[in-house]
């Protein structure tokens, strides 16, 4: 029976795309070392873990939306949801590598967001939450079925440049507002009168 293991070993924005979109690189061991797995269906929930990182004056006075004031940190400042992703791995034995995709948002209203726009520099320490499906070849060849265990996970730190990188690629020199409807209208049929 397989036992897969799992390890993040890079992340890098993808080089084209409609949409921002990080590409965690992704390790998948397995034992015994000489099964063959057919294939894994791969899902997993990164979480921002907020709480193993030191934050400067002005990250934590942009925080505080998200987790109150610094005094009340010690209840508010937990992991947050920042993905849900997944991804197929193909055929292997022993060890192979895929790449496990995130769309990203400049949206200020998502939690996530407002936390990685409020860091200037360092790390954002992520924890990765494995499930799925994995197909292996028995012994007399049948095709076998089987749940990931409960417990695959693994931790990476992801530098909070390469976030900023992505955001400035999509959304140069600019951000992300939220309107009322009509007011984006008037702005918008402004923006046409004059031509920009």
């Amino acid at each position: 029976m397989p036992d897969l293991n799992f390890k993040v070993t890079g992340v890098e924005a993808a080089a084209r795309g409609l949409i921002p979109l990080l590409h965690f690189h992704l390790e998948v061991t397995n034992s015994p070392e000489a099964e063959l797995i057919q294939s894994v269906i791969l899902q997993a929930q990164i979480q921002v873990q907020s709480a193993h990182r030191s934050y400067d004056d002005e990250e934590r006075e942009k925080l505080v939306d998200l987790f109150g004031t610094p005094d009340r940190w010690g209840q508010t400042l937990r992991n947050r949801l920042w993905a849900h992703a997944n991804t197929t791995v193909r055929p292997f034995t022993q060890m192979t590598e895929t790449v496990l995709p995130i769309q990203c948002t400049y949206d200020l209203n998502v939690l996530a967001t407002k936390f990685f726009y409020a860091l200037k520099e360092g790390a954002v320490p992520l924890l990765f939450l494995f499930s799925g499906t994995v197909f292996y070849a028995a012994a007399d060849g049948r095709l076998q079925v089987q749940q990931i265990s409960w417990n695959q996970e693994c931790t990476y730190s992801m530098p909070v440049r390469v976030w900023q990188e992505l955001m400035e690629h999509h959304y140069p020199n600019s951000t992300w507002v939220s309107l009322h409807r009509h007011v984006f209208d008037r702005l918008y049929a402004y923006k046409r009168r004059q031509g920009l």
